[in-house]
């Protein structure tokens, strides 16, 4: 495997060559949103230009609308290993999540029960605590707040004959977590539970296989992984027959239209082709897509974990700083090239602002992983400071930050 070289495709996102304060902007926002490849802007222009209109008609148009939902079915179905029909779309993974436990709340009885973790996003608490309106009763997952990792061990209590769902983050929005996914699956599958995996921050870091998973649903976001903003699901397909969806009268009831409600975002559709299509392109060349994501994937994954020894190793080298998170090298395997951490004598939003003023890009507050800041104790006090790395950051705007950091420090 031919080791990932940043530079080669730096070029291809336009946003990157900006500047703040005639410095080179530095983006370590990713884990809020990536930036996105010229491919996938050209993409969505070329919809609107040549081909917007709505579904199902006999006009060119609206064929050519037709075979870009299609189209999309199939790109997000190699990018996830799982079958076209196995993939709905949405406005984000927030809405279309909601929309699954109300789908699946049809069938939950009082007492039944569903877990959730404490070091979840919130989109993936709330929509199965709103459940609690129909006296399903809510688990929660408590974490080891020295490396903010699951308490598997309290998971494994928590599951039982009355539970109906396991909520679980692939990896962590927050401290850059990633879970042991296909223990938790067996255990829930032990006891007939389903299981609903948010991929949202993992999908830019990692290979994804849903099949080798064995999970019940996967959900994941595109504008998370070099792409605009639709939602995506992955169920089963059994799942996706045998649940019913809240929909209009006249929309399909085939697997996967049933779950697609209302007009999708077509001109999105079509840049969720061109990202992934990006993407295999840096696995080329390969027999087919899939194949090429796989060995895109792989390269992703070692460079960023280089990258993550650089930033990690150097934060901790701070005086005054308080790292959350895995830390150790060694254990870098079980998670991704996103930190939080706060400094002793800045408040988060003070640190964020600071570096926003030197052209360096980062996330303060909770980031909507609220049951983490609260358990860490940092909630009331702004949370902490988010520094998310993808692979078109390079080792030298690290070095920019870790100067930018002691700087601030020694303030």
């Amino acid at each position: 495997m031919q080791p990932f070289n940043p530079m080669t495709i730096r070029p291809l996102f336009p946003a990157l060559a900006q500047e703040v304060a005639g410095r080179p902007a530095v983006f370590f926002d990713g884990p809020g949103g990536t930036q996105v490849p010229q491919s996938v802007i050209t993409a969505i222009a070329d919809y609107l230009t040549h081909s917007n209109a709505n579904t199902h008609g006999v006009f060119i148009t609206s064929q050519r609308t037709d075979a870009v939902i299609a189209g999309a079915h199939d790109a997000m179905a190699d990018l996830l290993g799982c079958a076209p029909d196995e993939v709905f779309f949405g406005q984000n993974m927030t809405s279309l999540t909601f929309a699954l436990s109300r789908a699946i709340g049809r069938e939950l009885q009082a007492g039944d029960e569903i877990i959730v973790t404490r070091l979840d996003h919130d989109a993936n608490v709330a929509p199965w605590r709103a459940l609690s309106e129909r006296g399903v009763v809510i688990r929660e997952v408590d974490i080891d707040t020295e490396d903010c990792t699951l308490d598997m061990d309290n998971l494994a209590a928590l599951i039982g004959p009355r539970t109906r769902l396991v909520a679980v983050g692939y990896a962590s929005n927050a401290v850059g977590t990633i879970n042991d996914i296909p223990r938790i699956v067996e255990w829930a599958h032990q006891v007939g539970a389903l299981v609903f995996v948010d991929a949202v921050h993992y999908a830019p870091h990692g290979l994804i296989d849903v099949k080798a998973l064995d999970c019940d649903f996967l959900a994941c976001s595109v504008y998370k992984f070099f792409g605009p903003h639709v939602g995506v699901i992955y169920g089963k397909r059994e799942h996706l027959q045998r649940f019913q969806p809240y929909k209009v009268r006249p929309a399909a009831d085939t697997v996967p239209e049933r779950w697609m409600t209302g007009t999708q975002n077509h001109e999105g559709l079509a840049g969720v082709i061109a990202a992934i299509d990006y993407l295999a392109s840096l696995g080329q060349p390969a027999p087919d897509r899939r194949a090429a994501l796989t060995t895109a994937m792989q390269q992703i994954a070692a460079y960023e974990r280089t990258l993550a020894v650089q930033l990690i190793e150097g934060m901790l080298a701070i005086p005054g700083l308080t790292f959350y998170g895995i830390r150790e090298p060694e254990r870098f395997a079980w998670r991704t090239p996103t930190v939080s951490f706060r400094l002793a004598h800045l408040s988060p939003r003070a640190v964020a602002t600071a570096l926003a003023e030197r052209g360096i890009f980062v996330w303060d507050g909770n980031y909507y992983a609220l049951s983490l800041s609260e358990r860490l104790g940092v909630e009331p006090s702004g949370g902490m400071v988010r520094v998310g790395l993808v692979h078109y950051n390079t080792a030298e705007e690290v070095d920019v930050f870790l100067t930018v950091l002691r700087e601030l420090t020694n303030g």
